[in-house]
């Protein structure tokens, strides 16, 4: 049995932990939460978990803290259980620090995602699981989503022939409800790009691998904020037209996310009509297919990714669907963009 701990009970983290109950209520064998940690010990002495903006994640609501060792300070955590598995829910800026402590202490770690605030960061993370012959996984959860696993798996297979087009948008209110503010602030959290438009970049390269570069125009609502809205476009040697857009500063609140991808014989779309997919003729002029939903999986992403990565440490097996390498490709996409919209748009080549 893997004998897990959490640290950070943030929006984020209250989803972890909902899942680590969930396994518990299952009577999962194979995981079991032993341990948490946050630095605000009300939430231990109320019971109380954070509400995100996001449906599935977290949720407000009581929790009962008492079957665990509770803990405000991670090194003494680190200390005193003896870990398999930490899972690292905190504030982006301290991703790689709290990382490379677990795994120096001989313990795998599943990270929220982004990964960290930069590549240099992403390598330190990636040399010390090597070091320590421990596993790490990022959690891009749409990975595992069941809509963007099937688009992956209608891509790979051919069936309408190659993409020659894509558009994401991930957008809703302002992220006010972030311990003491980080989500706003540049230096900690980077903005809408590489906290939320994060999640899309990492599909661009999911989908289509990485590009060789980007252009992206970005705006800041909120003084000392990251970019808090964003649209880039994504070149590859292949003739694609590939897009993303983010917001979070939407007036009317809420969030949603959408996407489509165009094939040279189909189109798949997840939006507000659900996820369709019409297929064509060999060219233009022959009549479209009746559009049709796709079957995919509808089980919790953020769980499946928890029980994947269990399941490749008790395995010893490599992690392959989202392996670090690739969380780290995803941030260096992102710099890119961070580097061509503050030069006003410009093509920036991905180092």
């Amino acid at each position: 049995m893997l004998k897990a701990g959490l640290i950070g009970i943030g929006a984020m983290g209250s989803g972890h932990l909902d899942n680590y109950f969930r396994l518990k209520k299952e009577n999962n064998p194979d995981i079991n939460l032993v341990a948490v940690c946050d630095i605000d010990e009300n939430k231990f002495k109320n019971n109380k978990k954070i509400e995100g903006n996001v449906d599935g994640v977290g949720g407000g609501g009581d929790v009962d803290f008492s079957s665990l060792n509770c803990y405000t300070d991670a090194d003494e955590m680190l200390a005193k259980e003896q870990l398999d598995l930490v899972t690292v829910a905190l504030p982006t800026y301290l991703h790689c620090e709290y990382t490379v402590k677990c795994l120096n202490k001989g313990i795998n770690v599943f990270c929220e995602k982004p990964m960290a605030l930069n590549p240099a960061q992403c390598q330190e993370m990636i040399d010390a699981s090597k070091r320590n012959n421990k596993k790490l996984m990022i959690g891009h959860c749409l990975r595992f989503w069941g809509q963007y696993e099937e688009t992956k798996k209608i891509i790979d297979s051919g069936k309408y022939g190659k993409p020659i087009a894509a558009y994401f948008f991930r957008g809703g209110d302002t992220p006010a409800w972030s311990y003491q503010n980080w989500l706003l602030k540049r230096e900690c959290g980077g903005g809408a790009l590489l906290d939320q438009h994060v999640h899309d970049v990492d599909t661009v390269n999911y989908f289509f691998g990485m590009p060789k570069a980007v252009s992206a125009l970005g705006s800041i609502l909120y003084p000392g904020s990251g970019y808090d809205s964003v649209t880039a476009q994504y070149i590859y040697d292949e003739p694609m037209a590939i897009n993303a857009q983010d917001d979070w500063a939407l007036a009317y609140g809420g969030f949603s996310m959408t996407f489509r991808v165009n094939f040279e014989r189909g189109s798949i779309i997840m939006g507000d009509k659900g996820f369709i997919m019409a297929g064509r003729g060999e060219n233009a002029q022959a009549p479209n297919e009746k559009p049709f939903t796709p079957e995919y999986d509808t089980e919790n992403a953020y769980y499946k990714e928890l029980k994947y990565f269990a399941d490749c440490i008790i395995n010893d097996s490599p992690v392959i669907i989202n392996p670090p390498e690739d969380s780290m490709n995803t941030i260096r996409i992102v710099a890119a963009e961070i580097d061509s919209a503050d030069k006003g748009g410009v093509i920036v080549n991905i180092k």
